[in-house]
């Protein structure tokens, strides 16, 4: 059993994180990179699956160089035998398309071929939610998305996943697929360890993993485009049909805010209240709420 999860590093959109140039557009040197945060669903999938059915577990993603301490961060959560980083000048700009079609290609240069490969199912700074499914398409595999609960049967290879049925939570489906397949984890995904065996596991990989985490570079594979036998012609902002219009820049919070505390019983203090809130009562009312 072989297992992949497809990470991302995106910029950190908390508040006070996020930089912006004259123009507006963001500075990603000067914004902290995390984790995308719906990446971490995939982890937690792709955890539950290696607890309960053992095989060794890959983190890949596509990014700079900087990436590193995000891969450590995934190794760390999903306790991963090894990482992959797809990395180079020629990928920058990359779209979802081009994306995709370099993950694809990095999955099928792996020795051992996944089982099964997870993804969150979206980023926070693309919010798409295109890269997976054109990937699985490139590979020609089954996929499922918005799963919320899952089990393998190895000696049918086939994968069983409960699904929200377009996303709806008060919809759910029971579907299989034959393996190797592509597994979209949804955030109401809940890993269950009901079973002393499966919760020994998982303290045993936990104690494993901090050793390997902590030299994390050591289990780390670089693969740039050359490695990847890809054209420059169809990856990159080259291969990349997407045009972005334009960008509308993240309101800025105010710089300062000031309380002003009103007794209940103060009438006139209360008044004032109320006469500063209609405006937006009014243009709640004029939208329908």
């Amino acid at each position: 059993m072989h297992s992949v999860v497809l990470t991302k590093g995106v910029p950190d959109f908390r508040e006070g994180q996020v930089a912006f140039d004259e123009d507006g557009h963001l500075e990603r040197g000067n914004t902290p990179t995390v984790m995308n945060p719906n990446d971490k669903h995939a982890l937690r999938t792709a955890l539950q699956t290696k607890v309960r059915h053992g095989g060794s577990l890959s983190v890949m993603s596509m990014g700079p160089p900087g990436y590193g301490d995000v891969l450590r961060e995934a190794m760390e959560t999903v306790y991963a035998d090894d990482l992959y980083l797809l990395s180079d000048r020629e990928l920058a700009a990359s779209d979802t398309w081009a994306t995709a079609i370099t993950l694809a290609t990095g999955l099928q240069k792996l020795d051992d071929t996944p089982d099964l490969v997870f993804a969150g199912f979206k980023t926070a700074d693309g919010e798409t939610g295109h890269t997976g499914p054109q990937a699985c398409w490139c590979l020609d595999w089954p996929i499922i998305t918005h799963v919320v609960a899952l089990d393998v049967d190895e000696d049918d290879s086939t994968v069983r996943a409960k699904r929200l049925v377009e996303g709806d939570i008060e919809e759910i489906e029971t579907v299989e697929a034959p393996m190797p397949a592509f597994i979209v984890a949804d955030p109401e995904f809940e890993p269950t360890y009901r079973k002393a065996s499966h919760r020994l596991t998982l303290k045993d990989l936990q104690a494993e993993t901090a050793e390997r985490a902590e030299n994390h570079e050591e289990h780390l594979t670089t693969w740039d485009h050359a490695d990847l036998n890809l054209d420059p012609d169809y990856i990159g902002l080259d291969g990349s049909p997407t045009i972005v219009s334009s960008v509308d820049p993240i309101p800025k919070a105010p710089a300062e805010r000031e309380a002003t505390m009103v007794d209940p019983d103060d009438g006139e203090g209360m008044s004032e209240v109320f006469e500063a809130m209609q405006p937006f009562a009014d243009g709640r009312s004029a939208a329908g709420d």
